[in-house]
């Protein structure tokens, strides 16, 4: 299979290029290890000046304080504050690790405690995935394991980059992670998901990249869990592991990533407590409390001359053994430097000066490591310590450039595990009938983002189903070719399976027999083990907005798929299954800063909007902008009315009005033209031959499509069949009956030779007086374009004009919602109503074809009557944008392309069919002034327009139904509000 040699290869070169320099690694480095001092600055005399200074400044007593770090928590209650508050004043505490809470409590209590501290605080965090791992109302960002994915290090080098900034606007400056942990055993209770993986280098790899990204950015990193916990079967928070391994095999696997971070001058360790006999055969001893493992194996043996943390002293793998207070002195005559998380400090210091008394340890032995620790808190910058800034804290760490590094992260962590036959990514979407299943759990914006790519069916079933359900749903999926199933609820227990049902899986089998069944696993990446032997699966490892979001666009081909599985999960899911799968280009979604636009700036779209429906312009709309091939703005403002009966969002559907003209008719002509089946340059007459003996037979295509063939600019067709304000009967009825058929509006049906009346009276009407001295009509604009235009296609091709577009554009291009006589084809409350019309139809409009004449033409027209939402209109502009290609079709020619969508004429701005901006510099025409002049695109009287930008790669569509209530409204036009937001488009492009 094409993806697993690829990921096996890569994985060769992931794994045994141990000697590779990346580019952030310093070249050339060749000093000893024991010659390095990780916590040493530039600034050496003025460091160790300070360190003096604050060491002279304490009794031995006092300066005791430095070795403990206490809980703290910002979720808890005064009376938590207080006690804290009590230690670091009596105790003169060393350091705090932050658990649960929130941002800007937790800021606020950091600088109360700090301000009460006389030596600065270490402030520490265990934030292995990010501060999300503790406080609220911040993004995560990835485990370690979807980490273990990346082919790319430098990503998550910016993590551990991006992770110190974070911590610095919280005051932090120790981060307990990475995990170095080489988890070679898929049942481990504790690690799991939080080891990079199972393979020594790989897990080197990752934590270095992690590891440098704090440092080189000011926030100390911390290997967990020496020596290596990753072959444990027990939990250390619940009572003490024991690894069976020899020392041999240890120092070879699960040391080898702290010799390679300790090589790259990695600050701190944590000792985990874990009973090794090997290492030390003392019964029950953890190596927290080994003396042997501490200081003759970390310290001496391996050199390692940073910071030693003990493992939190609360948990049972030594509290089980020892009381507090104890415990602390055991872990201190062990080597360690730093006690975490102490249960009893007044009663551990009194132990550590009896044992001083007792010669058991020095005051030079406690003195060096206060003077290591308090070296530590120069490096950190604990020397000019200052309060923190909590106003705007919030969105300072959820930054979008934080969002989009996260992104990124799972993006191309994503790893496709089985591909038979090639199914993935997606194509022909037009040959397939969708449907999506989620087991177990919510895959709401798994469903929406599927439904953005082809019209999908989305149904759900809860885990472990009984037999009756199941052959419900496998009824339901009869009439489905294409299944996409969102496996939920993953849990990262062992002992439960991973939360996944064998039953579950049985059934997944069982319809993939007869179906095309693609299956992402949103959870651990051992539990895909149970996805051994289904033809087409995907990991996803977690389960997020962020994974839901990405996996389509990774069966879909919108992404690249890159990521290679980190472990071995069964026989045929071995570690570096994945690897490289190539997508199709279809469009994908992020966020402003992916291509380098300003999502501060663009939130002045955000004001426009508001302001424009409290001044009744419209009642709603949805502003769409895509750059480079990528969604990066997609927002639904407002309701559907002014009563705020429902509300808009990105999946409503709008009439398109006049766009009609450019993305159905002209398409078509262009589609015709592509194929050299129409000359432009030709009179229309030689393509309708009724047409030669009127006025119109002799109009050229080319002039008829710039609006330059003297057609008057519209004609009130309606109007001839109403009378006295009421319909003439012989034209219309309230319900269909024989020989009346054709749908005007709801309780309205027109006589089924309706359209053949339009035409006649199309080609009967005059011609606009051609000027005196002129051989060429001037440009005026004209819906009787389109009526001739789509008799054109509509005989070239023998289809009707909504048919046609159909089968040969929308649906190759999965564009379910753009189509003519919407309420033919989806429910009515999806669709934005537009007048309520009193002078013709004398009803409200929703579902059927605001424009008359189109209503009068039965919902089809070539001038109006396409429905849509603004995606589906951003696909159709990428089209244009790429040359007639898009995914796995190619519609049209590029050369047909560029020559529509140029200005043709010194008469107009126009294209052929196309609008363009105004050629004079700084007037933008419907366009924004700032848009290039080589922009294509087209408004739409109902309050709509789409652009789309070569030269810039960029796509902007607005819909809206500002003829809600009345066509009259003009404060749409009037405040120029969709050129406005146009040029605050470009505007973001500069600010980037």
């Amino acid at each position: 299979m094409r993806i697993k040699v690829w990921g096996i290869l890569i994985t060769i070169l992931v794994i045994f290029q141990a000697d590779a320099v990346l580019g952030w690694e310093k070249a050339g480095e060749d000093r000893k290890r024991e010659e390095r001092d990780p916590l040493s600055t530039k600034d050496q005399r003025k460091q160790l000046a300070w360190v003096d200074s604050v060491f002279q400044s304490q009794t031995f007593e006092e300066r005791l304080g430095q070795l403990f770090m206490v809980a703290a928590y910002s979720n808890k209650d005064a009376r938590h504050r207080q006690e804290i508050a009590r230690l670091i004043r009596e105790e003169n505490l060393g350091g705090l690790i932050f658990f649960q809470g929130g941002p800007v409590r937790q800021a606020n209590l950091t600088n109360y405690f700090q301000s009460i501290s006389n030596i600065p605080l270490f402030i520490a965090m265990d934030a292995e995935w990010g501060i999300n791992m503790r406080l609220d109302s911040v993004l995560a960002f990835p485990k370690a394991m979807t980490l273990g994915a990346l082919h790319r290090e430098d990503l998550i080098y910016d993590m551990g980059k991006e992770m110190a900034r974070q911590f610095k606007e919280l005051g932090m400056h120790i981060n307990f992670a990475p995990v170095v942990d080489v988890n070679s055993n898929p049942n481990n209770p504790v690690i799991g998901f939080r080891a990079f993986g199972e393979e020594k280098r790989l897990v080197a790899k990752k934590s270095v990249a992690y590891m440098k990204g704090l440092q080189d950015h000011g926030v100390m990193a911390n290997a967990k869990h020496f020596p290596g916990h990753g072959d444990t079967e027990s939990d250390s928070h619940y009572t003490l592991p024991v690894i069976k391994h020899s020392e041999n095999r240890i120092i070879d696997i699960d040391l080898y990533p702290y010799r390679e971070l300790i090589d790259e001058d990695l600050m701190s360790v944590m000792v985990a407590h874990l009973h090794v006999p090997s290492l030390d055969s003392e019964r029950n001893k953890a190596t927290t409390l080994s003396k042997y493992v501490v200081s003759d194996l970390l310290k001496t043996q391996m050199n390692f001359n940073g910071l030693v943390f003990t493992d939190a002293l609360n948990m049972k793998g030594v509290a089980n053994f020892y009381k507090p207070g104890e415990v602390d002195l055991m872990a201190l005559l062990a080597g360690n430097d730093i006690l975490l998380y102490s249960q009893d400090v007044p009663k551990a210091k009194a132990m550590i000066l009896q044992a001083v008394e007792e010669g058991k340890i020095t005051r030079q032995e406690i003195d060096e490591r206060v003077r290591k620790v308090l070296k530590a808190k120069y490096w950190a910058g604990l020397n000019e310590n200052k309060p923190l800034v909590t106003d705007g804290l919030l969105d300072r760490l959820n930054s979008p450039e934080t969002n989009l590094l996260a992104e990124k992260l799972y993006a191309e962590a994503i790893t496709v595990t089985s591909n038979l036959n090639n199914v993935l990514p997606i194509k022909y979407i037009d040959l397939k009938r969708f449907a999506s299943l989620t087991i177990g759990g919510d895959g709401k914006v798994f469903q929406q983002k599927l439904s953005k790519y082809a019209p999908f069916d989305h149904l759900e079933m809860s885990k472990n189903a009984d037999p009756n359900t199941l052959a419900r749903m496998e009824q339901k999926l009869a009439d489905y070719n294409t299944i996409i199933v969102g496996l939920m609820g993953i849990n990262n227990s062992p002992s439960r399976g991973f939360g996944i049902n064998g039953t579950d899986i049985d059934f997944i089998k069982k319809i993939s027999k007869e179906k095309t069944v693609i299956t992402v696993l949103f959870g651990n990446a051992y539990g895909a083990k149970n996805l051994d032997g289904l033809p087409h699966h995907i990991m996803a490892f977690e389960n997020n907005a962020y994974t839901q979001s990405l996996s389509p666009e990774i069966i879909f081909g919108a992404r690249n798929a890159y990521g290679l599985l980190p472990v071995s999960v069964s026989e045929g899911l071995r570690i570096g299954s994945g690897g490289y799968l190539e997508g199709l280009g279809r469009l994908s979604y992020s966020i402003p800063e992916s291509q380098g636009m300003n999502s501060r700036k663009l939130a002045e779209i955000d004001q426009i909007m508001e302001i424009s429906i409290a001044k009744r312009a419209f009642p709603g709309g949805v502003v769409l902008i895509a750059k480079n091939g990528q969604v990066v703005f997609e927002k639904a403002y407002g309701h559907y009315d002014y009563k705020k009966s429902k509300p808009v969002s990105t999946e409503t559907v709008y009439d398109l009005a006049s766009i009609t003209k450019v993305l159905a008719t002209t398409q078509a002509v262009m589609f015709l033209a592509s194929r050299d089946l129409i000359d432009l340059d030709r009179p229309i007459g030689d393509y309708l031959p009724e047409l030669k003996k009127t006025n119109k037979g002799n109009l050229i295509l080319k002039d008829i499509l710039a609006h330059e063939a003297g057609l008057v600019a519209f004609i009130p067709h309606y109007a001839k069949t109403v009378e006295a304000g009421s319909w003439k009967q012989e034209y219309y009825r309230e319900r269909p009956e024989s020989g009346f058929n054709l749908p005007v509006s709801n309780d309205m049906y027109a006589k089924n030779s309706l359209r053949d009346s339009l035409w006649t009276w199309t080609v009967n009407s005059d011609l606009r007086k051609l000027e005196p001295g002129r051989r060429k009509y001037s440009y005026v604009y004209s819906d009787l374009t389109m009526y001739l235009l789509q008799e054109l296609v509509e005989r070239m091709t023998n289809q009707p004009l909504d048919a046609f577009v159909n089968q040969n554009f929308y649906e190759p291009l999965g564009l379910s919602t753009l189509t003519f006589n919407p309420v033919q084809k989806m429910p009515l409350d999806r669709v934005a109503p537009t007048e309520d019309d009193i002078t013709f139809r004398k009803r409200q409009i929703q579902g059927y074809v605001h424009d008359p004449g189109a209503a009068m033409y039965g919902g089809v027209a070539g001038h109006a009557g396409l429905f849509g939402k603004a995606n589906d209109l951003a696909v159709m502009m990428q089209l244009m944008l790429n040359g007639g290609k898009y995914g796995d079709v190619e519609i049209l020619d590029e050369k047909t392309i560029r020559e529509f969508t140029k200005r043709q004429s010194n008469q107009s701005r126009r294209g052929w069919g196309w609008d363009k901006p105004e050629p004079e510099r700084g007037k933008g025409g419907s366009a924004g002034a700032l848009a290039p002049k080589s922009t294509f695109g087209h408004t739409g009287f109902t309050g709509t327009c789409v652009w789309a930008d070569p030269e810039n790669d960029l796509i902007f569509v607005f819909l809206s139904n500002r003829v809600y209530p009345d066509a009259n409204n003009n404060i749409l036009l009037k405040d120029g509000i969709r050129t406005k937001i146009h040029d605050v488009i470009y505007e973001a492009l500069k600010k980037s």
